[in-house]
């Protein structure tokens, strides 16, 4: 597509905008301890909340495509009446306020949840504040961005390779496991990363879900709320971290985002 020329009233407010973004990042980068950057890195807290957000946030991104790959199929290709319903709400963890999203994982797992109380009084044991909890909330806002990368793929598959599969002979479930997932395995290996960065920067809802237990639910993003009062390098350190991680999600993942984007 040709480039078209930009006048200065339109380049004068875009301008301002991009700085707008771009400025907050920079100024964070400018107050990053990079003379004793790693010995931040590595204190035992610092250590300690990596800890728990790599390992809340793989498990967290492995449920997402268990649940979310099948879930983004069915919108796919269920009935338009039914999925017309189901998407919004299926996407709504995305626009929904964090504490919000933290509040209604207490409200369905809580102790006195709709689902929580049975399990409290079978076992005795609650969800909330507990590791589980921390990977529950980074699935609930992650596996969202996995069905609609994943379902954007399955929308572009040729028809013409599920009719040639359902002509020799494959069922539903063949169909879905042998024909579309191998056909959308760069999706599937989009969203989920998009869903791991997700749920590795999970702050609002895990706080209000999980708490903040130093070792057990304290995660990276929870580590720079609590440096901020005690050890501000600490808290530029680890912010420098989700920076970089986000920063390369996006670089990695750009052309495959812009598809889905106008498929949408």
């Amino acid at each position: 597509m040709k480039r078209q020329r930009v006048s200065l009233s339109l380049a004068v407010p875009a301008f301002a905008g991009g700085l707008l973004i771009v400025a907050p990042v920079l100024a964070l980068l400018s107050r990053v301890p990079w003379s004793h950057l790693l010995s931040e890195l590595s204190s035992s807290d610092s250590m300690n909340a990596l800890r728990v957000s790599l390992l809340s946030s793989i498990l967290a991104t492995m449920f997402a495509i268990v649940l979310g790959v099948p879930l983004a199929w069915v919108l796919a290709r269920g009935p338009l009446s039914i999925t017309k319903y189901i998407r919004p709400l299926v996407t709504l963890p995305l626009v929904l306020p964090p504490t919000v999203a933290g509040l209604a994982l207490l409200a369905l797992m809580g102790r006195n949840g709709v689902v929580g109380s049975w399990i409290y009084q079978a076992t005795g044991w609650a969800m909330p504040f507990t590791f589980v909890a921390v990977v529950v909330a980074g699935v609930f806002v992650g596996m969202p961005f996995l069905v609609l990368v994943v379902e954007s793929g399955f929308a572009q598959l040729p028809r013409e390779i599920e009719e040639a599969a359902e002509t020799d002979g494959a069922n539903s479930n063949q169909l879905f496991m042998q024909v579309a997932v191998p056909q959308v395995r760069g999706s599937i290996m989009t969203g989920a990363i998009l869903a791991w960065a997700r749920a590795l920067g999970e702050f609002g809802a895990t706080l209000t879900f999980a708490g903040s237990m130093p070792g057990i639910t304290r995660t990276l993003p929870m580590q720079v709320y609590v440096a901020l009062e005690s050890n501000l390098a600490n808290a530029y350190a680890l912010s420098v971290v989700l920076v970089i991680i986000s920063v390369t999600v996006l670089y990695v993942m750009r052309s495959h985002l812009m598809s889905v984007f106008k498929s949408v």
